[in-house]
């Protein structure tokens, strides 16, 4: 933090990073935010189908996948795509002694090397999980109108009356804390990975580990600050 403030990095190397990493997953991004909301709609058509509720399909199914699903299940992906890839590159620059090397020359290595990366991650990330997010809607559509027989009119009819404003700020905040984990682990892992390709190769099972274990935790800890914001919120009112 006192690096960011005192010393931001260059823009080049900013917009660089974020520049790679969103081109590296976009594509990956997309398709699994498009089957997560596929597989939510199935499963809430499965259910909602006996008791003659498919009018209900898109507003239910949208709200879960904005809300919980969505967010969790992207995160995880992008945890071991982005994550896994930044810990590798910054540990191999460690264990060669790249990183002592920028040092000697007098740089700064947080300014140089990891404050873009952080910076980058944190940005595409946040914007590749809000796409997901976007294309689960799509999916949810097309499934709806495949296996559900809804058409996409119908779909939509009740998605702004069950997914609440306070939902999509939850996915929002989500997003962008989910953002934040994995910018933080994988620099932090990868920066300090000692004991050559081994210890490189611990890096990156250490980064997917963690980041998949605080992803979990912090679903948890702003699902339940953000319930009691709403109670909070409502309850003035």
């Amino acid at each position: 933090m006192r690096t960011l403030i005192r010393k931001p990095c260059r823009r080049v190397d900013f917009f660089d990073q974020v520049w790679k990493v969103t081109v590296q997953s976009v594509s990956t991004t997309g398709m699994a935010g498009f089957f997560v909301g596929a597989i939510m709609t199935v499963q809430f058509a499965l259910q909602m189908k006996e008791f003659g509720a498919l009018g209900f399909l898109g507003g239910l199914a949208t709200s879960a996948t904005v809300r919980e699903v969505g967010p969790l299940l992207i995160a995880f992906m992008l945890s071991g795509k982005v994550g896994a890839f930044t810990s590798a590159e910054l540990g191999t620059m460690r264990v060669t002694e790249q990183i002592d090397a920028i040092r000697c020359l007098g740089a700064d290595p947080l300014q140089e090397m990891i404050l873009p990366r952080f910076l980058g991650i944190v940005v595409s990330s946040f914007f590749l999980l809000t796409l997901g997010l976007i294309m689960s809607i799509f999916g949810g559509m097309i499934m709806g109108a495949a296996f559900a027989g809804v058409n996409f009119e119908e779909y939509l009819r009740h998605i702004p009356t069950i997914v609440t404003l306070p939902s999509v700020l939850n996915g929002i905040v989500k997003c962008f804390v989910f953002a934040l984990v994995l910018a933080t682990i994988c620099t932090y892992k990868g920066f300090t990975a000692t004991g050559g390709a081994k210890g490189v190769g611990q890096a990156v099972v250490k980064t997917a580990v963690s980041t998949m274990v605080c992803i979990v935790i912090f679903d948890w800890l702003t699902s339940f600050l953000s319930d009691i914001t709403v109670r909070v919120v409502l309850g003035a009112q």
